[in-house]
């Protein structure tokens, strides 16, 4: 991130949850919480596929790749949001922010791009079974992932460059709880905002759309051949391996559009804010728990990784 403009200004002040003084003890407790069990919840699912040889497959090594992006996720926003909500002093560096908001949309896309991944493997398993070997090699998982990490940290570079070299000038309070670009927006000035306003926008929303269209293209794909199994309980096994897939990209995906593409009209900031939690927080608490609870196989070995592993110690 060479050659970012920090001549106008060296530090920014989040304001985060300050307009909810009387909440920001109760905040910390439940978002603390919330995210030592994402952390828990994901290093439980990692630690799981890696002892268990039978989860060595593709698909696994997709919700590992998955594991890895939210925790880093999560480390790049919540750590110092929890600070700030026991501090009175929130400013951030220049090039801190920039930093956290690098890698917040970096493993922000990356987790997005392996949610089609994800997708995409699910297609090839139900609509071309024969062809799962060939196409889901253990070195082509590999470079779909490598590719969906490389993707993010461009996008991740892209948005952060274009942000960063506009001229940050007045008031340097940002209206949110950590980097984003739309309260970073409000605070620049110059000819050139408007033209890198809706270049990032396009950008991000040209690479979730085609993310989310991928995926539903898969799932038409994938809900046509099912009706096809003959038997009820064929149409049913198919199903289950995709449900906790479909289950995460819906809350996603819905997410991500509450926040991203509400109408824009006469609404409080403090509401905004408190919306993003659910992206940010939310989200990634929910997913390893959809996965956990949804998904047959990595239940059942789970089971047999910590309850063995327990019972061994206690006898």
């Amino acid at each position: 991130m060479l050659g970012l403009n920090h001549t106008s200004t060296s530090e920014f002040i989040l304001v985060g949850f300050s307009a909810f003084p009387h909440l920001q003890l109760m905040l910390f407790l439940l978002f603390l919480l919330m995210y030592l069990f994402t952390l828990l919840g994901n290093l439980l699912i990692m630690a799981t596929v890696w002892s268990q040889r039978s989860l060595h497959t593709p698909m696994y090594l997709f919700l590992c790749a998955l594991s890895v992006s939210e925790i880093l996720y999560t480390v790049a926003i919540i750590p110092r949001m929890l600070a700030d909500l026991l501090s009175t002093q929130r400013s951030i560096a220049f090039l801190a922010c920039a930093s956290q908001m690098f890698f917040s949309f970096s493993f922000g896309f990356t987790h997005s791009f392996l949610l089609t991944v994800m997708g995409y493997d699910r297609y090839v398993a139900i609509c071309r079974p024969l062809r799962y070997n060939v196409l889901m090699s253990p070195r082509g998982g590999a470079c779909l992932v490598g590719c969906s990490w490389a993707g993010g940290s461009v996008m991740g570079m892209v948005v952060t460059t274009a942000i960063f070299q506009l001229t940050f000038c007045g008031s340097h309070e940002i209206q949110h709880f950590l980097c984003h670009v739309p309260p970073l927006l409000k605070l620049a000035c110059g000819n050139n905002v408007p033209a890198v306003a809706l270049g990032v926008g396009f950008v991000c929303i040209t690479a979730l759309l085609g993310c989310f269209l991928l995926i539903l293209l898969s799932y038409a794909f994938i809900v046509a051949t099912i009706l096809k199994i003959p038997s009820a309980e064929g149409r049913n096994k198919a199903f289950s391996t995709c449900a906790s897939h479909l289950i995460v990209v819906i809350v996603h995906y819905g997410f991500a559009s509450v926040i991203y593409l509400k109408p824009k009209g006469p609404h409080s900031q403090e509401g905004d804010t408190l919306m993003a939690t659910t992206y940010t927080v939310f989200t990634p608490f929910l997913s390893p728990i959809i996965f956990s609870l949804r998904n047959k196989e990595l239940k059942v070995a789970m089971r047999k990784t910590f309850l063995s592993k327990l019972y061994s110690s206690g006898t």
